[in-house]
């Protein structure tokens, strides 16, 4: 079974297309685990171990673990994941994009030593940069496409020559070509932020039913019925709608976990009545 079959199985199971992003930032971290030696992993197992069945997966961030030195929380983290709820595949997100050996020990580093089910990557260096990750047919391959902050305006939105003569924006090139080229493997999603619902729009109508990750729901302030009025494929899913800050941080007593879910319930419920 790929990342995509996973997926499929997860978000059928829990009735679920929400992720949750586990992007720990200690100085909001409930008071009773500020000190502690191994407050991250702590933290982010008890989200975990709160929301599995509630979620289609869950997406740790690589820098929010690395800028703590807590790679080995990280890997811990993934290891719990895949004892306690293996039904419920982990993207990583670490947007990795580099050429030759490099790419190559980026795909290890996020199939091998921290056991992920996919890995976000950068198009922008072309498709060398990411046939590491393609060739592994079992994981999945998040490809950036329209991203949900400001600034993606700056280059993804730059007209580009298409093959009829014509011209489209650099996010939709993007599309298309993982769409029509990338995708051998049945391995491949995009990502589109929630922040812009007519691109979305517009990047559903070019891919068809392939899976897309779409941030920015909550803190961020993407809409919710917006997201899946222009996102969800022809069976009303082909969606991976992820929340961090809204639901890790929904409480901040020594019932955070609670709270946690209390959040994510909300979510998940208010995405499946707009599916």
């Amino acid at each position: 079974m790929n990342f995509i079959q996973s997926l499929a199985a997860s978000q059928e199971k829990n009735h679920s297309l929400l992720c949750v992003g586990l992007d720990p930032e200690p100085a909001k971290f409930p008071a009773h685990l500020g000190g502690r030696p191994d407050a991250v992993f702590e933290f982010c197992r008890a989200i975990v171990d709160a929301t599995a069945d509630v979620v289609c997966c869950f997406k740790p961030q690589f820098a929010h673990f690395a800028a703590l030195r807590a790679e080995d929380a990280l890997e811990r983290l993934v290891a719990h994941v895949r004892a306690a709820h293996p039904q419920v595949p982990v993207i990583l997100d670490a947007k990795r994009g580099d050429i030759g050996s490099t790419a190559q020990h980026y795909a290890a580093e996020a199939f091998d030593r921290y056991r992920a089910d996919a890995v976000t990557v950068n198009p922008y260096l072309g498709r060398d940069s990411v046939q590491p990750f393609l060739d592994r047919a079992d994981k999945g391959v998040i490809v950036l496409c329209r991203t949900s902050n400001p600034g993606a305006r700056d280059l993804q939105d730059l007209i580009v020559p298409d093959e009829i003569g014509g011209g489209r924006p650099l996010y939709q090139h993007v599309a298309q070509l993982v769409a029509r080229d990338w995708n051998a493997n049945g391995n491949c999603a995009l990502v589109v932020g929630a922040t812009y619902p007519d691109e979305l729009r517009e990047v559903r109508a070019l891919v068809g039913d392939m899976t897309i990750l779409v941030p920015g729901i909550g803190a961020q302030g993407g809409d919710v019925e917006a997201v899946l009025r222009n996102g969800k494929n022809a069976q009303g899913a082909g969606l991976i709608i992820s929340s961090s800050r809204a639901v890790l941080y929904a409480g901040s007593g020594t019932d955070f976990a609670e709270a946690a879910r209390h959040e994510a319930q909300k979510l998940r419920d208010e995405i499946n009545r707009w599916r």
